[in-house]
């Protein structure tokens, strides 16, 4: 079932954007030239929910779509860093708070057949102000705190445009819900 990689070569090789063009065999000995591949980091992102049961949103200007979206904070993790302390430094970094608990929901990916990474999803709670942003020199993010309920209504009415987000958030709403009907 696998491919096998003939040759590859690199277009563009920069730390959140390398791209390669591959040679590529099929198991049924057909040949696939040129098949392109974005590598990058692996990310993480968290539906973050404060001690007052308000989720943490992150409002920037994405230049790719010349829009403002509303998204969940995440990021890439440094190289050997494990995806839970990176999901805790990106809230850190980009919202201030810290959490007391930070739960592993699963890992998605973006776009499998360009992009060769996985996005680690999380659900953060009972977060905490306790910094002021930390922000990379290319970022603009305003922070934008909600009830748990008005997130879930716009997450449904498709008001939440970054899919991996959106992937996180569904995960995070279901281990809530089921959490709350264990403690019935």
């Amino acid at each position: 079932m696998n491919w096998k990689t003939l040759s590859s070569k690199y277009l563009s090789k920069h730390i959140y954007f390398t791209a390669r063009e591959d040679r590529c065999e099929m198991p049924d000995g057909t040949i696939v030239d040129p098949y392109f591949v974005v590598e990058l980091p692996t990310s993480v992102c968290a539906m973050a929910i404060t001690e007052d049961n308000e989720v943490v949103l992150v409002k920037q200007f994405r230049h790719p779509l010349q829009e403002t979206l509303l998204e969940i904070p995440g990021g890439f993790i440094d190289k050997g860093e494990d995806e839970k302390v990176a999901v805790a430094r990106e809230l850190l970094e980009e919202t201030g708070y810290e959490f007391s608990s930070i739960d592993y929901l699963g890992r998605i990916a973006a776009n499998p057949g360009v992009l060769d990474n996985y996005t680690g999803l999380f659900l953060a709670r009972g977060g905490k102000k306790t910094k002021q942003q930390q922000l990379d020199h290319n970022e603009e993010i305003e922070i934008i705190l909600m009830p748990l309920e008005e997130v879930r209504q716009m997450l449904y009415k498709n008001e939440i445009k970054q899919a991996l987000h959106t992937g996180c958030m569904f995960y995070a709403f279901q281990k809530l819900d089921a959490e709350k009907q264990d403690s019935f």
